[in-house]
């Protein structure tokens, strides 16, 4: 009876161990489940954080590319107003009067050179103002160099690519702050 009495103390305590242990188990399944849950999340966010890299590179060479386009842009930009200042003035036109063209002088080169390089000049930078332009070939200069549209085209295009660069740089912005 004695030996009944232990065995039934020892089955008690075995069965209070055995309801403590089943708590802990569960408490670690869920505590695996979360940990499942949170990998989960973490490679969600590191497929995000791959998506930006990719995207941001890629802004970063569009960015380059029109940071390119633009000092091009500048430099041709000084290049025609140079050729306009060296350009025989224009007489200022009446509203009344009606536009016609006036034969001018040419300008007497000082040696046969140097008029051989400005009009080798003023043929490419007639060709750059016809490629801004987006015309398929590049045309003669005309007469005075009075290329006023080639110098509009040019600011045009500066000016779309300053508006370019600066909507990639609000994408990226928005890229980067978005997530």
């Amino acid at each position: 009876m004695i030996l009944d009495g232990v065995l039934m103390l020892l089955l008690v305590a075995a069965l209070g161990y055995g309801v403590r242990l089943e708590r802990k188990l569960t408490a670690l399944r869920a505590g695996q489940l979360a940990f499942a849950s949170a990998v989960n999340d973490l490679n969600q966010a590191a497929g995000r954080a791959e998506a930006a890299m990719a995207s941001l590179r890629a802004s970063g060479q569009e960015t380059d590319l029109l940071h390119d386009r633009i000092v091009k842009a500048r430099e041709v930009k000084a290049q025609l107003e140079a050729l306009i200042a060296r350009a025989p003035p224009v007489p200022a036109l009446r509203a009344a009067e009606p536009v016609r063209e006036a034969p001018r002088p040419a300008p007497a080169p000082a040696t046969p050179v140097a008029a051989a390089e400005d009009d080798e000049r003023a043929l490419r930078m007639a060709a750059l103002a016809e490629r801004i332009q987006g015309l398929s070939t590049p045309a003669r200069a005309p007469e005075g160099r009075d290329n006023v549209r080639a110098i509009l085209g040019a600011l045009t295009a500066n000016q779309s690519a300053k508006q370019s660069l600066n909507q990639a740089r609000r994408r990226l912005d928005d890229d980067l702050f978005a997530a």
